[in-house]
């Protein structure tokens, strides 16, 4: 499974050292942080996700207090933050990523390596620049490639976050672990953080192409209007790269996002979002995802630009 994404997406395959402690990829002690493929490192920890799969909801001061962890590092505490998370098990590490050169903080849970993850997800903040937007893949694997191509968007401009869902949408009891449908789990806390920031957000799925033979993105912006601007802007984008694509505030698309609650809460509080759908060959195929990618890159690159409003 890790070794097929890995060919199909063309990633180059470092040495990982995020387990070294202070060991650079060199491997010598006190280079700095780890050089770390971020495509590697996401496959690797989204490999084992699967329907059936372990799921624990965590309580309201658990994902509580993982969200102010986010906080505090948004906001440069770093020791601050760590104590924090400490608290629910979670860590902090820095990394290089390989292909880009830019350091990242990663925000994981010491419960993942073992025998029973909890499925919290994982966060990785760009620390190059301000953090201005983020990229949410709330279905990894269950939207196959969304993971790996949330990467790519993160590579593509400065300024942004990932959030990754940390299971399948079908793991543990019910609907539990059906991140982008419920408010009580970590990962709609950490988006709730940065809505709460006014940082804007771009949110990653995928669809069956019978679904929607027609096209190959159906892009909307959720339940609100803040994100049409900007959805404007990327359905031009993905337009003049040749994807045909269903404008959600034009016509009539499905899978369009309104009951989805990051982007009900996003609407809420009129801070930009956007619900993209893909189809398979847009996520799976390396040179469509690629320009994909490059499409998404500029909504992005204005985001990063902008100032937050008041």
């Amino acid at each position: 499974m890790l070794i097929t994404a890995l060919a199909c997406w063309g990633t180059v395959v470092l040495r990982d050292t995020r387990d070294t402690g202070g060991e650079s990829a060199s491997g010598r002690p006190g280079d700095g942080p780890p050089s770390v493929d971020l495509a590697r490192s996401v496959a690797a920890y989204t490999d084992r996700f699967a329907p059936d799969g372990t799921f624990r909801p965590p309580s309201r001061a658990e994902r509580q207090t993982v969200a102010d962890g986010v906080g505090l590092l948004l906001d440069h505490h770093r020791e601050q933050a760590e104590q924090r998370l400490a608290e629910v098990d979670f860590a902090v590490r820095t990394l290089v990523d390989s292909a880009t050169g830019r350091q990242f903080a990663e925000v994981y849970d010491h419960v993942d390596q073992g025998p029973s993850p909890r499925g919290w997800g994982r966060v990785f903040i760009g620390l190059d620049h301000p953090v201005r937007w983020s990229v949410q893949v709330p279905h990894p694997v269950a939207d196959q490639h969304t993971e790996l191509l949330g990467v790519r968007v993160l590579r593509a401009s400065p300024g942004g976050l990932l959030v990754v869902a940390g299971a399948h949408r079908k793991s543990g009891e019910g609907d539990a672990a059906d991140v982008a449908h419920r408010r009580d789990t970590v990962f709609h806390a950490v988006c709730s953080e940065l809505v709460r920031r006014r940082v804007a957000g771009i949110q990653l799925h995928g669809f069956a192409q019978e679904s929607a033979p027609r096209y190959d993105v159906i892009a909307s912006a959720g339940a609100g209007t803040a994100g049409r601007p900007a959805g404007r802007r990327l359905a031009d984008a993905l337009g003049a790269k040749d994807f045909a694509v269903c404008r959600a505030w034009v016509r009539s698309c499905p899978l369009a996002g309104r009951d989805n609650v990051q982007g009900r809460w996003a609407a809420e509080k009129r801070v930009p979002f956007l619900h993209v759908e893909f189809a398979p060959g847009p996520r799976s195929d390396a040179r469509k995802a690629a320009r994909v990618a490059e499409a998404v890159s500029v909504v992005t690159r204005r985001w990063a630009e902008d100032v937050p409003a008041e």
